[in-house]
């Protein structure tokens, strides 16, 4: 019984030293920070990395701004430039023509469309002018081909869907002009859709008769319908309405961040139901809850109830308007939300709706930049936390552009069979 005994603690003995060896060896083995980071670069540079959202258009409509310069972001504001996507190896990007809403009548629409169109024209005029190192991409396929030439490939979008108007014809004007995503709607309501954040609430009940027609139409022509900035009623009518998988071009996981912007567990699920794609956005109060900042909201409140209202002021005191509330926000700032936070959401998105369902979108030149993620020189550093965490090349390839390019590839077959059905 004693030796018997004793043969079962030497086993023991052996295995518990066995088990120690394997750990130490294995630990051993563990990556350092500048292996790891060195790691998640070389995937980095490897797949296409794609951006959904950046309002950049804005700036290229201010006198003398060049794109082909750096620009230092603390000094002019700006988060994108073709230097600086390089140094992010950023691959791709789609610029967003924004025209804020306006009055909705005859005067309002035209204006918003000219605004639009001068914008489309500045990105055009832009790529031409900077055509050894960008090119104009209108197809999924034309990253790939960019890429594989050195150069940045520079898609287009509109956000908000105001410059349409209340003629459809628009819409394949947009489209001949390169534009492949319209975002419905923005910070109000507008003749298509109603906002998430509009402050007199629901107008349509969510997408309007006329809002109905331009996702057809948009359907038909091959451009991807995003609902980022909509009501939830808005998410729910374009799944039902669109014949094509839908898109969120900056938005995030409203149960990690709870903000109407974001959206809830139900949407992540109809998300991958319906094959589209959720783009995580770098805004930072849709990625952490905003803590508590007395000073800067009174600040703001005493400074709203001296100005004018918006649709009586000119575009010159607009300006200075945004240049007075960025002034009290760097007088009173908030935290940073940090690019843990965007993997958080992330990881929820995953855990909810697939690693199918969920891209990047940082809403550059619109209010995106956070710490870590500043501009677009510091877009990799997304890339290094991914891999921190445990992704692999090829889920980080679908997350940076495969599945946004997967859904736009979708959108266009979906078009070709449209306009093959309505020509028989």
């Amino acid at each position: 019984m004693k030796q018997q005994f004793q043969l079962v603690f030497v086993l023991c003995f052996f295995l518990l030293n066995s088990c120690k060896e394997n750990r130490t060896s294995k630990n051993s083995k563990l990556e350092t920070e500048e292996e790891l980071i060195e790691r998640a670069l070389k995937i980095h540079k490897k797949v296409l990395t794609l951006d959904t959202h950046a309002d950049t258009p804005i700036r290229m409509i201010e006198p003398g701004f060049d794109m082909s310069k750096r620009h230092d972001p603390n000094e002019t504001g700006s988060k994108v430039d073709y230097p600086r996507m390089k140094e992010g190896d950023l691959d791709a990007i789609f610029f967003a023509a924004f025209v804020a809403q306006d009055i909705r009548n005859d005067k309002g629409n035209s204006r918003a469309k000219s605004l639009c169109i001068q914008m489309i024209d500045s990105i055009l005029v832009s790529i031409e002018r900077n055509s050894d190192n960008v090119g104009l991409a209108i197809n999924p396929q034309d990253a790939y081909s960019l890429e594989k030439e050195g150069k940045r490939a520079i898609y287009i979008g509109i956000e908000n869907g105001y410059p349409i108007g209340e003629d459809l014809s628009n819409v394949e004007t947009y489209f001949n002009k390169g534009v492949r995503y319209i975002t419905l709607v923005h910070s109000s309501n507008n003749d298509l859709a109603d906002s998430s954040t509009d402050p007199k609430g629901s107008e349509h009940g969510g997408i309007s008769k006329f809002g109905s027609k331009v996702v057809s139409e948009m359907n038909r022509l091959g451009i991807m319908v995003d609902v980022s900035h909509g009501s939830d009623s808005v998410f729910y009518d374009a799944i039902k309405l669109s014949k094509a998988p839908i898109i969120a071009t900056h938005s995030n996981a409203r149960a990690v961040t709870n903000h109407k912007r974001n959206m809830t567990d139900e949407m992540l699920r109809l998300m991958a139901s319906n094959g589209g794609v959720v783009q995580l956005t770098m805004l930072a109060n849709y990625l952490r809850e905003v803590p508590p900042n007395i000073e800067l909201d009174s600040a703001i409140a005493a400074h709203r109830f001296k100005m004018k209202d918006i649709d009586k002021m000119t575009d010159e005191e607009k300006v200075f308007l945004r240049k007075e509330f960025q002034e009290i926000n760097e007088k009173y700032p908030t935290p940073q939300a940090t690019v843990k936070h965007v993997v958080d959401h992330i990881d929820h998105i995953i855990k909810i709706a697939g690693i199918n369902h969920v891209g990047i979108g940082c809403d550059f030149d619109g209010g995106g930049g956070i710490e870590g993620v500043f501009d677009a020189s510091e877009v990799m550093n997304i890339t290094i936390e991914l891999v921190r965490r445990g992704y692999n090349e090829e889920q980080i390839a679908k997350i940076w552009g495969g599945n946004l390019i997967r859904v736009f590839k979708e959108v266009q077959a979906i078009s070709e069979r449209i306009k093959s059905d309505s020509s028989a």
